[in-house]
């Protein structure tokens, strides 16, 4: 990993708790609540594949093995998180650039306590999950870890689901509580108010949930309703990212969690087609895939995968673009790709939402 001594040095720091200016406290069941974390994190994925127009960006992690420090690398993946939002991505995909398919690594990624030696794919999705979570959420979600040092110095996504106390919201995330009140026949759940609300289920304690508020603005109004994590986008609103791990780039494809995968596939690069973004025509959609290479680009991810021998990058795709021709400097940063790209791909998809109104 370039730089990854330096990393992993700065990592070997325990005392030095999470950027965050919230306190952390121990968790002395740290390895269950991690496992209800994945189980959480997996029934999210799950939950995407509601038939509603979606937008799904993969990232090489390999990203993270140029940055010459751990606030650098962080920092990285900050920015990655804002363009993300900014742009309303429902899906991150995170790869790494194996020869061959492997069990899922969020279990393994979720459990590493200590952050030695972490993947750069393990520490971007950390980050990228860590962002998306509301404020009053991060504490009991993410134990105090090292590759968290940073975060504090990162600018918030503040996207709609991050709401504060004082705002009142339709829905609103929120995490089931230890203890329920006595004699309740349902869970209480806090969703970053002055008091806990009570749904009218029984749900295990630590589970992230996704609650309806409606209009009633009286917190022992009740019960609220547990709805799906996609109602809010059903109902139009931007709720947030879900971040999915893949082994290698052919994984992004195979294990994708929408019914009938994604339906038209774009891989950029500076060896790709060049077409304005006004002229750039994209057929009708529900599940839209936009892909990214690290340092070599997307030839490399699809040359190294055994699952691809034999095969072209440009029949991996449906279109193969370069959406920053006649580049001034050399080489431009994935990071920086991603919202070059984004932005010349707001029109496009702009027209073809238009069509499901």
């Amino acid at each position: 990993m370039g730089k990854k001594e330096k990393r992993e040095a700065e990592q070997s720091d325990a005392a030095i708790g999470n950027g965050d200016s919230e306190s952390h406290e121990k968790h002395p069941k740290k390895k269950r609540k991690n496992k209800d974390k994945v189980k959480e994190l997996e029934n999210d994925v799950v939950s995407l594949s509601a038939e509603i127009p979606t937008i799904t960006v993969a990232i090489p992690g390999s990203i993270i093995d140029n940055a010459q420090s751990l606030e650098l690398a962080t920092r990285l993946a900050g920015q990655v998180a804002r363009a993300c939002t900014i742009f309303r991505i429902d899906e991150i995909v995170v790869f790494d650039n194996k020869s061959s398919s492997e069990e899922d690594a969020t279990t393994e990624i979720m459990d590493n306590d200590s952050g030695e030696n972490e993947s750069g794919a393990a520490f971007l999705m950390r980050i990228l999950s860590y962002l998306e979570t509301p404020q009053y959420l991060r504490k009991n979600l993410f134990p105090r870890h090292n590759s968290l040092r940073f975060v504090g110095l990162l600018p918030p996504l503040d996207a709609p689901h991050h709401l504060r106390k004082h705002e009142w919201g339709l829905y609103r995330e929120g995490i089931t509580r230890e203890k329920q009140d006595r004699g309740s026949v349902g869970t209480a759940v806090d969703v970053g108010l002055t008091k806990n609300v009570m749904i009218d289920e029984v749900i295990e304690p630590g589970t992230r949930v996704t609650v309806e508020m409606g209009t009633n603005r009286s917190l022992d109004a009740g019960p609220r309703k547990i709805v799906p994590s996609s109602r809010p986008r059903e109902d139009g609103m931007y709720w947030g990212y879900k971040v999915r791990y893949a082994p290698n780039i052919s994984s992004v494809f195979n294990k994708c969690p929408y019914k009938g995968g994604y339906d038209h596939r774009i891989g950029t690069s500076e060896h790709g087609l060049v077409i304005t973004s006004s002229e750039l025509s994209l057929p009708s959609f529900r599940h839209l895939l936009i892909a990214f290479g690290g340092l070599a680009g997307l030839e490399e991810c699809v040359e190294e995968d055994d699952n691809l021998k034999g095969k072209n990058v440009r029949d991996m795709f449906d279109s193969y673009l370069n959406t920053c021709p006649n580049q001034g400097s050399r080489t431009i940063r994935t990071e920086e790709a991603i919202f070059i790209s984004l932005q010349y791909f707001q029109e496009p998809i702009s027209r073809v939402s238009k069509r499901y109104q």
